[in-house]
């Protein structure tokens, strides 16, 4: 009847009179569509013979018309095209049997009736699939940018990193013929900028590798043992006064990625780092927290003001700490997005002039 060429994607573009049939391959839409020309011929040809009786066939013949376009959805041309000698055909059939005194007048409103309704159906899908694919056509540029976005990132940490080292390198070994306290100086401040740049490539990558949905090896971790060893390899790290409070051994054991939970740990505690003075406390600790497990980094320094809390997680974001040396503005949001790929979450608690708390928390294992 309507033998149209199907695509084998499930989703049928809309555009000007062609409507893709949303079937997985061509014929199966083309078996259904001579099927139901040949059940459509059957109804006309019943119709002719069960005079007075021509109403059934001709709501089952519109009736299954109706049910195979809301899947097949064919194109506007021939969908009139077809409608239209329904229409005509039908219409002689009922003028016919009215004028042999076989039905009454008021049965040729069916005539018109039905396929009024058809085409109001017509319209609704055709509506429903345009509007179904302009929401996929969305969802498909939106991954396409996403996936973009994370190619670049991943590009981008590599390409930094390589240049970073020879150059922190060739520094190196410049800084051991230098003579002059002053070029020293600068050089160290060459060093600096160069960690700063290590730091960033590394968190792009660490971004990358976390938006791409990569499975995380999720382990039974013993989250006591963990901030010990955290703690140890940052107390000599910076003048401050370091406080580690464990919590009971083996109480509290969380299902984490180690590798990922530390790199988002010890980013926490870089920030609580820059973010305080010689002498003030940066405290590691941890709790059970009903069926979740929290690792607290706090710090007594100057706090964060309720203006910025809300951005503190997002990427390329950042305050200035006190030593006016800005971070990258990755480190808090890729603790974060690491938080989330272990099924956790990690807020932050700060009043201003008090110091700041964040919280990790992880499902207990």
């Amino acid at each position: 009847m309507l033998a149209t060429e199907s695509r084998p994607s499930d989703v049928a573009p809309v555009g000007g009179d062609a409507v893709r049939p949303r079937w997985r391959t061509p014929w199966t839409g083309l078996v259904i569509d001579l099927l139901l020309a040949a059940f459509c011929v059957s109804m006309l040809v019943a119709m002719v013979a069960m005079p007075g009786e021509e109403t059934i066939p001709y709501h089952l013949m519109f009736l299954a018309v109706t049910l195979v376009y809301g899947f097949r959805v064919w194109p506007m041309a021939p969908t009139a095209l077809v409608i239209g000698a329904i229409t005509v055909i039908t219409g002689v059939i009922f003028y016919v049997h009215f004028r042999d005194g076989r039905i009454d007048a008021p049965e040729l409103s069916e005539v018109p009736l039905m396929p009024l309704l058809l085409l109001a159906m017509v319209w609704h899908a055709r509506r429903r699939a345009e509007a179904q694919q302009q929401v996929e056509e969305m969802a498909e540029q939106r991954q396409r940018l996403l996936q973009r976005e994370r190619e670049f990132l991943r590009d981008t940490s590599h390409a930094i990193r390589t240049p970073v080292t020879i150059a922190r390198g060739h520094v190196e070994l410049i800084q051991g013929t230098l003579n002059d306290p002053l070029a020293y100086d600068d050089s160290d401040v060459v060093l600096r900028q160069l960690d700063r740049m290590d730091a960033l490539s590394t968190r792009l990558l660490a971004l990358a590798r976390l938006d791409s949905g990569g499975v995380l090896d999720r382990g039974a971790l013993d989250l006591d043992r963990f901030v010990e060893q955290i703690g140890a390899n940052w107390t000599g790290t910076a003048e401050r006064e370091w406080i580690v409070d464990p919590a009971d051994p083996g109480r509290v054991r969380v299902g984490a990625d180690r590798e990922w939970l530390e790199l988002a740990v010890d980013a926490l505690v870089e920030n609580a780092v820059h973010f305080t003075d010689a002498g003030d406390r940066v405290e590691l600790s941890c709790r059970r927290d009903g069926d979740m497990g929290t690792i607290i980094v706090a710090d007594s320094g100057a706090g964060i003001a309720p203006a910025d809390q809300p951005h503190i997680f997002e990427r390329f974001w950042h305050r200035r700490p006190p030593d006016g040396m800005p971070g990258s503005g990755l480190g808090l949001a890729m603790a974060s997005a690491a938080a989330h790929a272990m099924g956790g979450n990690l807020v932050v608690r700060s009043i201003l002039g008090q110091g700041a708390s964040f919280e990790l928390s992880l499902p207990l294992a």
